[in-house]
């Protein structure tokens, strides 16, 4: 079983320090956003292999994951064998590349690592959010298992007055993840999804629920994504293929706990990401003393 990364967009937000270095490898304390990414997206048992799909643009991402002998060794002989040990573990993470050149949407990119999911179900995860705990992956496939390997994805609760900012799901509650005592919008609910709604007005969203960036999706929806019209933004919209996909199989969703993930799409997130991570850490005093007079 595989996982998807998309990870070809040109990171605008960032400029212009996005201008030579990939969002992706922005770092996050001590290693880059999608070194988080895959090392979650290998949680879940039975995930062998992640395929990144890149831009040609983004060279530095395949190089990052590449290894690197003399610049091990260089390591070593200077006694940074700790530093040399982290490096090699990075380089050697099993994933692969496929390239989306053109900006056509999240559909496209998924669809571009069809040759690659050898007609199995696959998780999809953007590459701007991690999940430190690498638990919400493992929680969506005890939620597929549980429905017969039906696609799921993550969800939380938003504000009823920010529902039309994001995709919210239609359903209803029908259990909990084992263990946990949840209903309606609370984490660890399960839901079975209906529809999908896109930026709905406050007084027509089905529910409060949005979709975070995690998904494991059926192998049908490479099968719908191959003929997928565009949609909005006239790109190819990955969503558009799961509200076709909900005409044929179950979908199901997860209710998570918003603060189980860390958004690093913004500078604002990025930001808030590090000086979060960094308070958790067991360099917290170091990174408060360096903060100085700086009130949190």
């Amino acid at each position: 079983m595989k996982a998807i990364i998309p990870a070809a967009g040109l990171g605008t937000r960032f400029l212009p320090a996005t201008k030579c270095t990939p969002k992706e490898l922005l770092p996050v304390i001590d290693k880059p956003v999608i070194q988080y990414v895959v090392e979650e997206a290998l949680a879940p048992e039975g995930v062998d292999e992640c395929v990144i799909v890149n831009s040609h643009d983004k060279p530095q991402i395949e190089a990052y994951f590449s290894v690197d002998t003399n610049f091990e060794q260089m390591l070593e002989v200077r006694g940074k064998k700790a530093e040399a040990q982290k490096v090699h573990d990075a380089s050697t993470l099993p994933v692969s590349f496929v390239y989306q050149d053109e900006a056509l949407g999240l559909g496209h990119a998924v669809h571009c690592a069809a040759k690659k999911m050898d007609g199995e179900p696959f998780f999809v995860l953007l590459g701007d959010y991690f999940v430190p705990g690498k638990q919400m992956n493992i929680k969506m496939a005890e939620v597929s298992r549980a429905h017969n390997n039906a696609s799921v994805i993550a969800v939380a609760p938003v504000p009823a007055d920010q529902v039309s900012r994001y995709g919210i799901i239609a359903g209803e509650c029908v259990g909990s993840l084992d263990g946990v005592e949840a209903s309606g919008e609370q984490a660890g609910a399960v839901w079975k999804v209906t529809g999908l709604v896109e930026k709905p007005a406050p007084e027509d969203a089905p529910s409060h629920l949005f979709i975070v960036g995690r998904y494991l999706l059926s192998p049908r929806i490479m099968e719908l994504l191959a003929d997928q019209t565009p949609g909005a933004g006239n790109e190819i919209q990955l969503t558009d293929a799961m509200e076709r996909l909900l005409d044929e199989e179950e979908m199901y969703a997860v209710v998570i706990d918003p603060m189980e993930g860390c958004d690093t799409g913004t500078p604002a997130a990025w930001a808030a990401t590090n000086a979060r991570l960094a308070l958790q850490s067991d360099a917290a005093g170091a990174f408060k003393e360096a903060l100085g007079n700086v009130t949190l």
